[in-house]
């Protein structure tokens, strides 16, 4: 998208839509840079806790940017997304009501965290699957699993399938469609938002009443 788009975009977009395209633009950025590798790592890290923009969008740049290192960079995203969610695990087990309950509350996740906590009581290790591959920002399940006390083992596992399927399916379909795909993004950025954030709304409305 040229930056004159960009700018027009912005200019007659919602607020919401103009702060998660610097958010978006922020993040990809980090494509052109030698660190990339790096910042994906990180940001991987920090979404699995508080970071807003998923690590999808920079795993996106970087594949298209070198399509035969395209599953290098899913295990580096799945990676820090796992220990990323070991951190959030502690912030709910150890950190709860300072930090794990402001983060939750951003997210409106309250009634999410007690049907995670339902399907874990209900289900044992699949139920902590289920929250785990669910259309839910994956911070809330880390936390909620350090603030419930899961078995710290369920969990990982939990994590390591969910994670693993997701990044690595991104991967996949960067490999073989690359450019398509990001040229899509970058053209329909504003509709692609409102309906990952129409899907993230619904998934909600869907723990609800399961």
């Amino acid at each position: 998208m040229e930056k004159a788009e960009i700018q027009a975009s912005e200019k007659s977009g919602f607020a919401p839509m103009r702060w998660m395209r610097w958010l978006y633009d922020w993040t990809i950025s980090w494509a052109e840079k030698p660190q990339g590798t790096w910042a994906l790592f990180l940001i991987a890290f920090a979404e699995s806790s508080f970071f807003p923009i998923p690590p999808d969008v920079l795993l996106i740049a970087l594949c298209v940017g070198s399509v035969t290192k395209s599953y290098r960079f899913a295990a580096i995203c799945t990676l820090g997304s796992l220990l990323g969610g070991i951190a959030g695990y502690g912030i709910g087990l150890y950190g709860f009501e300072m930090i794990g309950e402001p983060i939750v509350k951003a997210y409106h996740g309250e009634a999410v965290m007690e049907k995670i906590k339902t399907w874990y009581d209900t289900y044992g290790f699949w139920g902590n699957l289920l929250a785990a591959v669910t259309p839910i920002p994956y911070k809330v399940f880390t936390i909620a699993s350090g603030a419930f006390e899961f078995s710290f083992t369920s969990f990982m596992l939990a994590s390591v399938v969910g994670r693993s399927l997701r990044f690595f399916a991104v991967a996949t379909l960067l490999f073989f469609f690359g450019p398509s795909i990001k040229a899509f993004i970058e053209k329909y950025f504003n509709l692609c938002a409102w309906a990952f954030m129409i899907f993230l709304i619904g998934g909600f409305i869907l723990l609800k009443y399961l």
